[in-house]
């Protein structure tokens, strides 16, 4: 996949493509560029998916925080793996938030980008307002030159595919069931900062993580059983989100993990932990002692749970 930034795509006789945010890069999202690459392969011309740097909504409300299932790298790393031709990725703006359907079709889709066909995702609006629909952008392709089509909705049985749902499972600690929306583990890249060190009396010795991205969604308070990429390596890893009740330390949530067998000094490190198993919620407990014994079985749940991902 070649990723074009802005307007500035290599030549080509024409794109078939398509335009959103596509945050998390779910299953319904690969339902739609499969079928995208079929009309384009129909039609002998490159795939190729529009998309933005960032959240239109942060553009015109700067306060706007979006609660984000990938970063920008994160989801260009999930369209690479979905084959297709191109990705162009464009700056929104508040000048181009201005125009209308009609001018985005045909001053940007067309002119800049010299798209041939635009497959249209089922309910997907654009343009200033989002008062056209998709019997207008047909004529507004149609008069430019643009085949515009209307994509198959996305089927399944008993499930809402969409990215607010996603986001809805993470909140819950549902992560197993946004991992099968997505198709793929949620996770978080932070880097690891200096904390407490209470776990490390405890003997069970956590890295303390911050957030590289404050847009991210961080699931529900809890204990969980995750990936844990380091230095080049996956470990197994029992992730705790909280703050931390039993020690009394306030409100302040934290996020910690530890990794299974791992005794080395990572601090300042770059990591990321990908979520595969909710395991509990935070209890406050009655004692230090009565803590670690908890943190004893947790450790066996994880040990065993991410045993069986592994095979």
């Amino acid at each position: 996949m070649i990723v074009s930034k802005g307007t500035d795509i290599p030549e080509t006789e024409g794109l078939v493509a398509t335009i959103g945010f596509f945050d998390g890069v779910h299953l319904g999202h690969r339902f739609l560029i499969d079928e995208l690459k079929r009309v384009a392969e129909a039609k002998g011309l490159p795939s190729a998916v529009i998309t933005f740097s960032a959240h239109p909504r942060t553009v015109l409300q700067p306060d706007f925080h979006p609660n984000l299932l990938n970063t920008l790298d994160e989801k260009l790393t999930q369209l690479e793996t979905t084959g297709l031709d191109y990705c162009i990725v464009m700056d929104f703006s508040e000048e181009l938030s201005q125009l209308s359907a009609q001018a985005f079709i045909t001053q940007i889709l067309k002119e800049q980008l010299n798209v041939k066909t635009l497959l249209i995702g089922y309910d997907h609006r654009f343009g200033h307002d989002r008062t056209d629909g998709f019997e207008q952008y047909v004529a507004y392709g149609a008069a430019c030159g643009m085949n515009v089509m209307k994509a198959s909705p996305y089927e399944a049985e008993d499930v809402t595919v969409s990215s607010s749902a996603i986001r809805d499972k993470l909140l819950n600690g549902e992560v197993e069931a946004a991992t099968k929306l997505l198709s793929y583990p949620y996770s978080l890249t932070g880097h690891i900062v200096d904390g407490y060190k209470v776990g490390r009396k405890l003997g069970f010795p956590t890295a303390n993580i911050v957030v590289n991205n404050p847009d991210k969604i961080i699931p529900a308070i809890g204990v969980y059983a995750v990936w844990v990429y380091v230095e080049g390596e996956k470990h197994k890893g029992m992730l705790y989100i909280g703050d931390r009740p039993t020690l009394q330390n306030g409100t302040h949530i934290t996020m910690e993990v530890n990794i299974l067998n791992f005794d080395r000094n990572i601090y300042n490190n770059q990591i990321t932990v990908a979520f595969i198993n909710y395991v509990r919620g935070d209890y406050k407990f009655n004692s230090l002692e009565e803590l670690k014994d908890q943190l004893a079985a947790d450790r066996d749940v994880v040990d065993k749970r991410l045993d069986k991902t592994a095979k």
